[in-house]
């Protein structure tokens, strides 16, 4: 009887396990971002993030974004790359602007796993705004838009706003935004 419990035991464990990581789960480009993966294992995986990804290879990138974390990455979907003015992206891309196209994709990242829970409250703690250094160095100003929408605007008045929300990694959690923030 014991060894029965003990068996139904580790079974239920595995369902709730399973259970969990499902519900932890996010859609993103339409492929599945699990919560065991981090973020660069992710990111690779999803259709609205190819010139992310793309950029993040070009800039050298991958092994600090596949470290330990915890990172909150906001990371800019296609379309936000295809509105910069044209050329931008392919000139960056290039060897030679390696070091700053790591700037502009460190902007874009902060140390600490800020969810949307952490942002807006942190938001209200500030008085309608906080700000958060960036890990290039720069300031990232985080703002309400509505009710239950996170804004952020870059040091150039920029503004991106976040359009999926806690897409949580093993180290750390991301939001995808529709802008590209761009440092001084």
């Amino acid at each position: 009887m014991k060894k029965l419990f003990k068996t139904f035991g580790l079974i239920l464990a595995g369902v709730l396990a399973t259970q969990w990581a499902s519900a932890q789960t996010v859609m993103v480009g339409g492929e599945a971002m699990y919560p065991n993966k981090n973020i660069v294992e992710n990111a690779v995986n999803s259709k609205d993030h190819t010139t992310l990804v793309a950029a993040v290879k070009a800039a050298g990138l991958v092994d600090a974004l596949s470290g330990e974390g915890p990172f909150t990455v906001f990371a800019p979907v296609n379309a936000a790359f295809d509105a910069l003015p044209e050329g931008t992206v392919s000139t960056l891309l290039k060897p030679e602007n390696k070091e700053k196209l790591a700037g502009i994709l460190t902007y874009h990242v902060v140390s600490g796993k800020y969810d949307a829970s952490d942002l807006m409250k942190a938001i209200k703690k500030g008085k309608g705004k906080v700000e958060m250094k960036a890990l290039s160095g720069g300031m990232l100003t985080f703002k309400m838009n509505g009710d239950r929408n996170v804004m952020i605007m870059d040091e150039n008045g920029g503004v991106a706003n976040i359009v999926v929300y806690d897409v949580y990694q093993s180290n750390g959690v991301i939001h995808s935004i529709d802008k590209v923030l761009l440092p001084k």
